[in-house]
């Protein structure tokens, strides 16, 4: 029988431009399942709301919130800050809740040191190709060639970085990767994956 507590956290990874948000929304929308509502000190996109999609905030804020140790993790990703609040996320795992988190590797490092009685899965989220992740960011980004640059600069740091987390999930179909990540989710057919044709995926990611 297990010895943790009731909620759990599900932790979500990726390369800017890979669908993780898309993917983190949509299973929020499942039962029992609640979203860290990140603190970020990036400018909102169009129709991302405050308190909504994230905390938005200023640097100096941020940092005194760090000196008070108010965040669970935090880190420092493309010139902005982010960080998932320890309050808000504890009271929602004492409530029994599902907390999914859209954040990186440092903050995922940072989690898992933490070691909370809480069961933690962590799964990295990978682009069928470099091409199709070009063509994704190029649209998010509004055809701003200058972010999409700077995230494709930090793409194989953050890409690396897969070998550290439980599962990974190749997002080339939204709603067949949805599937899979429920399945792991649910803990249904013992889902492992392939270990060798990730790598293999990794690598021609690189080229």
């Amino acid at each position: 029988m297990s010895s943790f507590k009731k909620g759990g956290m599900f932790i979500f990874s990726s390369p800017s431009g890979a669908g993780k948000t898309t993917l983190v929304k949509k299973i929020s929308k499942n039962k029992n399942f609640s979203v860290s509502v990140s603190h970020t000190t990036r400018q909102p996109r169009p129709n991302e709301k405050n308190g909504k999609d994230y905390y938005f905030t200023s640097k100096g804020q941020f940092k005194k919130l760090i000196k008070k140790g108010e965040f669970l993790e935090h880190a420092k990703v493309f010139d902005n800050y982010y960080g998932s609040s320890k309050y808000l996320v504890i009271e929602k795992l004492k409530k029994g809740k599902n907390i999914i988190f859209d954040i990186d590797w440092q903050g995922t490092r940072q989690i898992k040191n933490k070691k909370l009685n809480y069961r933690l899965t962590t799964i990295f989220i990978l682009p069928p190709s470099k091409n199709e992740l070009l063509k994704r960011l190029i649209k998010r980004e509004k055809k701003n060639m200058k972010t999409v640059k700077k995230r494709m600069k930090e793409f194989k740091k953050d890409l690396l970085r897969w070998k550290e987390y439980d599962y990974v999930v190749i997002n080339d179909d939204l709603n067949i990767c949805y599937k899979k990540i429920m399945r792991i989710i649910k803990r249904k057919n013992n889902i492992k994956f392939d270990n060798k044709f990730i790598n293999l995926h990794v690598k021609s990611l690189l080229v």
